[in-house]
């Protein structure tokens, strides 16, 4: 039997360091009476920014590009 070290991310429980596991392995969760004061963060955050107007613009005028068709293509 192995102890995990996790957290609760809304949605499903996040082990705080690698571990091998197979799907479909049972397991038996307990659960503490302490919140972790600063979670890790979630890894696909660090993928995420903040557009600039400037951007934000040149990007949504690129898609309505992409959506207009001239009635003579067809």
């Amino acid at each position: 039997m192995l102890a995990v070290k996790a957290y609760y991310d809304g949605r499903a429980f996040v082990p705080l360091s690698p571990i091998k596991i197979t799907t479909n392995q049972s397991a038996i969760v307990t659960i503490l009476d302490e919140e972790l004061k600063n979670p890790p963060a979630k890894p696909h955050e660090d993928y995420f920014g903040v557009l600039s107007d400037e951007d934000y613009n040149e990007i949504s005028e690129a898609l309505l590009e992409t959506q207009r068709i001239d009635k003579d293509e067809w």
